[in-house]
């Protein structure tokens, strides 16, 4: 792509755009066809050790990376090739307006205290037992769900997308989505998901933070606090065994005055991950402010992204309103600009 163009830029906003009107594909979902490569592959390498693990991350992820690249080379020199191709790949990875829909489903099935609907639509959030959980419990789950999720799915394949075009938003999602399949949760994936999590844990850390700083900024406009907001990502995040989920989960409860954390049931374990927050539990009707947040918070982060991808590419405004005044004498004058 050429310097100055604005492809990338625009391509990523075209993606978000998408992202937020028609949400995921019903079918034939790129993400989950690598999903199904994955876990074939697992079961040929599979062993409980790091070595393994790692073969199986650099295979995953690298010919991801390959992938990108070998697009972004057909598309080079081609503008409108290049906006298509990450317009369509931003759309593939982004997953802001399914995570938004599947809380909007769960809060109705709430507000209508139908508690089974509400368990069986959060199944498709979080890994939590969700028979242990009741309707507090399960708007708990959610909003931290919207919460971190709005980093993970949103945030950070926007940023690397800025940051290294089509092979970033493939191979962040390629990163993320092992780390969710693998990522050490349980003993088999102890050793194996190791490199799996790890590099989740590196390929978020900016996009996190980032998320973090929109969230404060964003919370006046859901009724928060900023101050609460910075309050409980300085004084709290640690507390989270995941050292970027903290950070935006503690964000979000801040911004929202909830207490997000707390104890969690996996596989019939309990886990206690630790309060985030100072006020209240997380009521039914919290959920559309948390979702209204979330998608301030995508918005800000588009924008973001995209200057970011403009300053990357090297673009800037013409000095002096020259190229305004070209085109301006070129319509009053005949083309002369003088």
């Amino acid at each position: 792509m050429r310097r100055n163009d604005g492809v990338l830029a625009a391509g990523l906003v075209l993606g978000w755009v998408a992202d937020q009107v028609f949400g995921d594909p019903r079918r034939g979902h790129p993400v989950a066809g690598f999903g199904r490569v994955a876990a074939a592959l697992e079961r040929r390498l599979y062993s409980d050790d790091r070595a393994h693990g790692v073969l199986f991350e650099a295979m995953l992820v690298g010919g991801t990376l390959g992938l990108g690249w070998s697009v972004r080379r057909v598309v080079r020199d081609r503008p409108l090739l290049g906006l298509l191709a990450t317009g369509v790949s931003t759309w593939a990875v982004l997953g802001g307006r399914s995570l938004t829909r599947e809380s909007e489903g769960i809060a109705a099935a709430l507000s209508a205290a139908d508690l089974p609907a509400a368990r069986r639509r959060v199944r498709n959030l979080v890994s939590r037992d969700p028979e242990t959980l009741d309707a507090a419990g399960i708007a708990r789950a959610t909003l931290e769900s919207v919460a971190e999720n709005t980093s993970d799915a949103v945030v950070a394949p926007l940023f690397w997308g800025a940051v290294a075009g089509v092979p970033g938003l493939l191979a962040y999602r390629a990163v993320n989505t092992l780390d969710a399949m693998v990522g050490y949760r349980n003993e088999r994936y102890r050793a194996f998901g190791w490199a799996a999590a790890r590099l989740d844990d590196l390929a978020n850390w900016v996009p996190a933070r980032l998320a973090a700083g929109l969230t404060i900024a964003a919370a006046p406009l859901v009724g928060g606090s900023a101050a609460d907001a910075i309050r409980a990502v300085r004084e709290q995040s640690g507390r989270h065994p995941s050292p970027n989920g903290g950070v935006v989960e503690a964000a979000f409860a801040g911004a929202l005055g909830v207490r997000l954390g707390g104890r969690n049931v996996y596989d019939g374990v309990e886990e206690d991950r630790g309060e985030l927050g100072f006020g209240r539990r997380p009521r039914p009707g919290d959920l559309r402010r948390a979702d209204a947040l979330a998608v301030i918070v995508s918005a800000g982060s588009v924008a973001t992204c995209a200057a970011l991808a403009l300053l990357r590419e090297g673009w800037s405004l013409p000095r002096r309103g020259g190229l305004f005044r070209r085109e301006v004498g070129h319509l009053v004058h005949g083309g002369t600009g003088r």
